[in-house]
Formats: structure tokens, sequence, C-alpha cells
């Protein structure tokens, strides 16, 4: 993997005090190689924990139901709406205090507060007690938002699509281990992927507590902590003060509630018109990460060289949009397969989008943007699945007449629609990135 080193010869101020350039070179390697390692691994764990939920979370809430389904669909719902709520709320207050305290401990305090929240998980007495760990996790969940942040603070403008897309890689190469992980864990205890997803967490919290470099100097952090910025209404000051960077964030926004529907109702929907068991969502799973992980990881940073971080997202946009009409209108599931590698070019969208937005803002100013960010996420994990999984209910009722089972996945095709057509009007490279403070 690539080295991240600091800009030469750019406008932008160097992250530490002058020094001469053999120190200086030698100093800034092991600081950006172990600064990086810990983001991709905080966020690797983070997908990890994700995926090992796919199989098991269910499961564990109808147990500790009673076996009652219908009782555990209710309580999932519940869950689910509720991080989201306590993302929207808490993650413009995080991404503030890591624009002026540091991304450092912010981090340390989200990885910490995912460890408790696999602890709740594995030792739950009760539906409550499990309940009360997913809004702890909710309400400390900044730690891919804050990584964000590190990684603009530490990487040259012109390189962090690149980077973003390592990043992007590390929810492909989660959402392969995570579920095969729980899964295999799982046949043990429902109880035991959790222990072993808190001793992963718990092991990079420890790493990164004696290890990780701070990336935001005290001389470039946010003098005072803005209790006016700190909320979701707040967070949007920011957005509007720039040129472009609240269509930017839309056009976030409308990708991220697009991207719901296949979490929301892909078991479900495949299961209905396909008649895929568990081994073939399994394989899917691997399949689409696999493919993941190659845009993300190989493939982002020379297309952005080519074509621009703008052309970028009108190109992930494209193959999403594609990719989901391709879903709703695949009649067989070897057709759907044939659309993973389309669908799959939708990750060259979001690293192209972060590295439009993070030119925009100074460096006092990254947390609270991906604070920002953050908060948009959590609207979208609110209303995305109730949106995708209504319409999906309604199109399986009405299947005889209508013939649209995949009629929530052509509304999220539709939504990605206005995404390119949203960049296309806002979407333009500013000349330079604002000074720093």
């Amino acid at each position: 993997m690539a080295e991240i080193t600091p800009p030469q010869g750019s406008e932008v101020a160097p992250e530490v005090a002058p020094q001469p350039p053999e120190t200086a070179a030698g100093r800034a390697r092991p600081q950006r190689q172990a600064g990086f390692g810990f983001i991709f691994g905080s966020a690797l764990i983070n997908a990890i924990s994700f995926g090992i939920m796919i199989p098991i979370l269910p499961n564990l809430i109808r147990e500790m139901a009673g076996g009652d389904t219908a009782a555990a669909s209710e309580w999932n719902v519940l869950f689910a709406t509720t991080w989201g709520l306590m993302q929207l709320v808490f993650g413009p207050m995080l991404g503030m205090l890591s624009d002026r305290f540091g991304r450092r401990p912010v981090l340390l305090l989200s990885l910490f507060g995912l460890g408790v929240d696999f602890l709740f998980m594995a030792f739950a007495p009760t539906l409550w007690w499990l309940f009360l760990g997913r809004v702890l996790n909710g309400a400390t969940a900044a730690s891919f938002s804050t990584a964000n942040a590190y990684l603009a603070d530490v990487t040259p403008p012109e390189r962090r699509a690149k980077v973003f897309g390592w990043m992007g890689s590390a929810f492909s190469f989660g959402f392969i281990i995570g579920p095969t992980l729980g899964g295999m864990l799982g046949e043990f205890d429902l109880r035991l992927p959790f222990m072993a997803a808190a001793a992963l967490t718990f092991g990079n919290w420890l790493y990164g507590l004696f290890i990780l470099p701070e990336s935001l100097p005290p001389e470039r952090r946010a003098k005072s902590y803005d209790w006016s910025r700190a909320n979701p209404l707040g967070a949007l000051k920011l957005l509007r003060s720039r040129p472009g960077l609240l269509g930017l964030a839309g056009v976030g926004f409308l990708f991220q509630i697009s991207h719901m529907v296949l979490p929301t109702i892909f078991v479900l929907y495949t299961t209905y018109r396909y008649g895929w068991s568990p081994g073939v969502l399994g394989a899917t799973f691997l399949l689409t990460g696999v493919l993941g992980v190659i845009v993300q990881m190989f493939l982002v940073g020379p297309v952005v060289g080519r074509i621009g971080e703008r052309n970028a997202v009108l190109l992930g946009a494209v193959c999403g949009v594609l990719g989901f009409a391709w879903y709703g209108a695949a009649s067989t599931g070897w057709l759907y397969l044939l659309g993973a590698p389309i669908f799959a070019g939708i990750g060259f969208m979001m690293p192209g989008l972060q590295g439009l937005m993070t030119r925009r803002v100074q460096p006092h100013e990254q947390g609270q943007l991906q604070g920002a960010n953050q908060s948009l996420t959590g609207i979208a994990s609110v209303t995305g699945p109730p949106l995708f999984g209504l319409v999906f209910a309604w199109s399986v009722r009405h299947d005889a007449t209508l013939h649209a089972p995949g009629l929530a996945i052509y509304l999220a095709a539709g939504l990605l629609a206005l995404a390119f057509a949203l960049t296309l009007k806002v979407a333009q490279a500013p000349a330079a990135e604002p000074a720093r403070a």
C-alpha cells in the first residue's frame, strides 16, 4: 500500500515545525504509516462489526424475545432507528470535539464505546440491556467520520480521493470477513461473535492509545467549542458557508439513502424472487465484497488521477443507477449476479465526493464537516429502511398484478439519478484548498 506523505512544494503549511530535510523525512514516514495503519484498521473493525451482526443479531434478538419472530422484527426496527438517531444527534458534537481537541481522543472514545457495545451484546441479560448497548454505540459511532478527518489532515488534497477509496475498501473487506466470522462462531454460541469483536476492538483501542500520533496540531485546532454548531441544524451552517458544499452534501445524502435499499430488503428480495439459500447469500456477499475491494483499493486512485474527482463521482453514480436498474429487472439469480461488476463501480462515487468536499474547508473544520456528513448518514439510516421496506412490502402484495418486485430497487436507482444531476450542477473542483488558519 502506498505511503501517505506530506505534499511537496504545495502552498499548504507543513504538518510539523520546519526541520532539516533529512530529519523531517526520517520522522514523517513512521508517523504517517502508523497513523494510516490504525485508521484503516479502525474502519475495518467497524465494518467487520456490522458484518458480524448481519447473520447473528436478529437471531440473538429473537432468542431473547422468547422465539417470537414478529416481536424480534419490531425490536430490530427499534434498534436500527435508535442507532441512526444517535448518529444524527451526536455526529456533529464529536466532529467538533475532534476539531477542538484533536482526532486521536475522539477516535479512542469511539473505539472504546464500540468495544463496550459488543460486551453489552455478549452479556446482556435482557433486551433492554441490549438496547442500551446500541444507544451507546450510536452515540460514539464517529470513528469512521473522524478517521476521514484524520486522513484529510495528513494527505495532500490531490491524493485524498485515492486514500478515501482505500478506506471504502475496508467496508468491503468487512463484509467479506464479518458475516463469515459471525456465522462460524455463531454455530457454537450466538454471543461468541460479539466477544471476539470486543477483543478485536479493544486491541485496536490499545494500539491507538500507545502508538497513534495526533494529526491535528494545537495551532490548527478550533479555538473554541461552538455549541450552536454542535447539533444537526447547526452543522448545516458549515455546509451553507462554502460554495457548492451544501449541494455536495446533498449528493452524499442521496447516495447514503439509496444505499440503504440493499441492507433493508436484500435477503427478503432475493429469497422471494430467486429462492436463494443462506449459502448462496453468503457467496453473494463474498462476490460483492471482493469486487468492492478491487474497485476501491486498486482502481479509485488511477481512475481519479486520470479523470478527476468530479468525473469519478459522475462515473460512480452512473454505475450505481445501471446496477440498481439491473438488480431490479433481473428475472433470475444468475442475471442478478451478472450485474454485480457494473454495480461495483459505485465505489468511485464517495472517494471522489469526499475529495471535493474536504478541499472546501479549513483544517480546523474537517471534523465538523465529517460530523455533518455523519448526521446526514443518520438521517438516511432512519428514513431509508422504512421507505424501502414499505415499498418492497407493497410491491410483493401486488405482485400478481404489478409484476415489479424490484420496485424499491428502481426507487434507489431514481435517487442516484438525482444525485448524478445534482453533481453536474455543484461538483466543480475549487482552484485551491482554503488557506489554513
